[in-house]
């Protein structure tokens, strides 16, 4: 897999996000459209990488080989997406039609008071999950955002929406205060959004089959769901062009109970549901998919396996460490959390959640969200 995507620069940078928003705030959504192309011709003739990426991913989703018009396409997608964060994330969502499907299981998990996951992707707009928001204002949304990532989407949230950015929960902190920031908003009942789909160098992974090849996916967030027994829905936002969005809940699991056995296989199997749910709503809406770098690892061979994954295409990967949340940890409050063995540890459950740093450290990449 190519990780060259974490060292690339903001595609346009600070200024041309900042003068999207100020256009579209005040000049409205119809003219700030008509600097897509421009912005759309920039990545198209500019951004080689990003070029080959979505020739790549397209190849494969549309089963020919892509065009250059695809790939204008496909960014052109994305750039629309990105304007209409503004919006959303204004919380103006009447400008949109946003058809919402299997929202009554996520209604139902919230209503008893149980804080829920919500599992996404880069596949379409997550930002259209705001939605929500109108149709139920008493639900507290968290997002799990690496800030330092990606400062001028910071910046423009917290423009934006000071009260929205006041809730973010920082994947940049230490792994440890990462799980307990999660452990206590869903003990608040809020649902806590995060993307699962993307890895980095030194992340725990497991290979799962994705449009016919094998692809890399963190198990963090699985295993952050095992000790916390959240439940856990999946969601995809999908843009059908114009002001047209379908918004996707699916029910994936009531809650993840898996034993220190069986843990890796455990994962291994949730992983590869969800990369075959997550190939499903990208062969609907195949323009969606915005991870713009070499997606597949074809130096896996023989099908799904746990790895940790070096950065380096051709090397070998040992096997994934666990999340550890039962060491001793300083300076953090006391409360009820799962035990080691929850994990596969041999360690007796404890009245705290003392996290192994080090480990949880390890972990921590495979649920920032970029």
């Amino acid at each position: 897999m190519n990780y060259v995507w974490k060292q690339r620069r903001e595609g346009g940078g600070w200024l041309s996000i900042w003068l999207i928003r100020g256009i579209g705030r005040h000049g409205g959504r119809g003219i700030a459209r008509l600097l897509l192309y421009p912005i759309t011709a920039y990545f198209l003739l500019r951004r080689g990488d990003e070029r080959r990426g979505s020739r790549d991913y397209l190849t494969r989703a549309l089963g020919r080989r892509a065009s250059l018009g695809d790939v204008a396409r496909h960014i052109h997608t994305f750039a629309s997406t990105i304007l209409d964060r503004v919006f959303l994330l204004s919380e103006d969502t009447r400008r949109f039609d946003v058809e919402i499907r299997g929202v009554d299981k996520l209604h139902a998990q919230l209503d008893q008071g149980r804080g829920l996951l919500l599992f996404g992707s880069h596949l379409g707009s997550f930002e259209v999950l705001r939605v929500l928001a109108r149709q139920r204002p008493e639900y507290t949304i968290r997002v799990v955002l690496d800030k330092a990532h990606n400062p001028a989407m910071t910046q423009l949230l917290d423009a934006l929406n000071t009260e929205i950015a006041s809730t973010v929960i920082d994947a940049g902190q230490d792994g440890p205060s990462i799980v307990l920031a999660i452990k206590e908003a869903a003990d608040q009942g809020a649902l806590i959004a995060l993307l699962v789909d993307r890895t980095q160098p030194g992340d725990p992974a497991v290979a799962a089959d994705f449009f016919g090849q094998p692809a890399l996916f963190p198990t963090a967030p699985w295993l952050i769901a095992a000790v916390l027994k959240v439940p856990v829905c999946l969601a995809f936002g999908l843009y059908h062009g114009g002001n047209r969005y379908s918004l996707q809940f699916e029910a994936f699991s009531d809650g993840i109970d898996i034993p220190r056995q069986q843990r890796a296989g455990a994962v291994a199997a949730l992983i590869r549901r969800y990369a075959a749910r997550l190939e499903h709503y990208a062969r609907q809406a195949p323009y969606n998919w915005f991870n713009f770098y070499d997606f597949w690892d074809t130096d896996i061979e023989g099908g799904d396996s746990e790895r940790k994954h070096d950065g380096h295409r051709g090397h070998g990967i040992p096997p994934a460490a666990p999340v550890a949340i039962d060491a001793p940890m300083a300076d953090q409050p006391a409360v009820d959390a799962p035990g080691q063995d929850q994990l596969g540890q041999d360690q007796p459950a404890v009245d705290q959640p003392a996290v192994d740093r080090h480990a949880a450290d390890r972990q921590q990449q495979g649920i920032r969200r970029s």
